[in-house]
């Protein structure tokens, strides 16, 4: 008796054994789908047996760090490439701070990088941070990444560029360096532009493609009315529009109150959905065809107008 004791015993025991191994492959499939769920996509709830076969190697790669060197190659050639092809800089004007969000520049880039995630890269400065746009931007196309620009890095360049009050000055402004260094411009978006000394806000050089304005009249500052291109043969001044609030106020609380009772109209403009929903219609225009200018859709329609004023739809 006590010899098929141990024999029954040791039954038990492998039979327990075998059953939490069972189990434990089984917790392993269950956590497969969070890290790899593409792998398994194909494999049916009845071939779970195989699946626990196949789960644990692919479970212990994806949790090593080790990265295939060949893939990031791959994948910093696209960023680069996507780099390139489109660089939105955007200037606030005044003294507002480049990342304050409650100011529509801000919002505008952010609007961008969610819409195109993969096709653009777009950043905002100070309107005297001129000269670190500029480094930026060189730093952007030099996609070999040997600190010398190649004329076909120049040429592939996709560059648009925005500001508004001194900020649409410095466009201009960025717009001539960048010309200087042999890189065309695609496009520059000046608003109500109040040009800095030492500047010309007005004359819009060769290398820019298109250049559009808007201005005010109103008000101790009002911006240029006219923008003129230094070569009518090479630059296409898409309008110069005279923006009027008398009847349609705009809410401009991210000025204080003084800044709004002395000088609201120049913050009307940068406030403006409508003048927002055309930039927004020109650059989505350039993106998808780029000899194309598109007309604006109404301000209650735009994909910009639902980014930045979410309450308003």
């Amino acid at each position: 008796m006590r010899i098929i004791w141990k024999i029954l015993t040791s039954q038990l025991v492998f039979s327990a054994a075998f059953l939490v191994a069972t189990g434990t492959a089984h917790a392993q499939v269950v956590s497969l789908p969070e890290r790899g769920v593409i792998n398994h996509s194909s494999t049916s709830a009845t071939n779970a047996g195989d699946e626990t076969a196949a789960s644990s190697p692919l479970e212990d790669v994806s949790r090593s760090p080790v990265q295939n060197p060949k893939e990031d190659k791959v994948e910093d050639k696209t960023k680069d490439e996507v780099i390139q092809k489109t660089i939105v800089i955007g200037f606030v004007g005044g003294f507002v701070r480049n990342d304050d969000s409650r100011h529509p520049e801000v919002q505008f880039a952010a609007y961008l990088r969610n819409r195109y995630p993969s096709t653009v890269y777009a950043e905002v400065f100070s309107n005297h941070e001129g000269q670190r746009a500029l480094r930026q931007v060189l730093h952007l196309l030099d996609t070999d990444h040997d600190g010398d620009l190649s004329t076909s890095e120049k040429q592939q360049a996709r560059i648009i560029i925005y500001g508004h009050s001194w900020g649409a000055s410095e466009t201009v402004s960025l717009a001539r360096k960048l010309g200087q260094n042999g890189i065309p411009v695609l496009l520059t978006i000046q608003m109500d532009t109040i040009a800095k000394p030492g500047q010309n806000g007005s004359t819009i050089s060769p290398n820019v493609a298109n250049a559009i304005n808007f201005y005010q009249s109103r008000g101790p500052l009002h911006g240029r009315s006219e923008i003129l291109a230094a070569d009518p043969a090479r630059t296409t001044i898409i309008g110069n529009f005279q923006m009027t609030y008398a009847g349609y106020p705009v809410n401009c609380d991210n000025y204080s109150w003084y800044a709004r009772l002395f000088n609201k109209p120049h913050h009307e403009i940068e406030n403006d959905p409508r003048v927002w929903d055309r930039a927004a219609s020109l650059i989505d225009s350039k993106l998808s065809n780029p000899g194309s200018t598109a007309q604006a859709s109404s301000p209650s329609k735009s994909p910009l107008f639902n980014f930045i004023y979410p309450r308003q739809r």
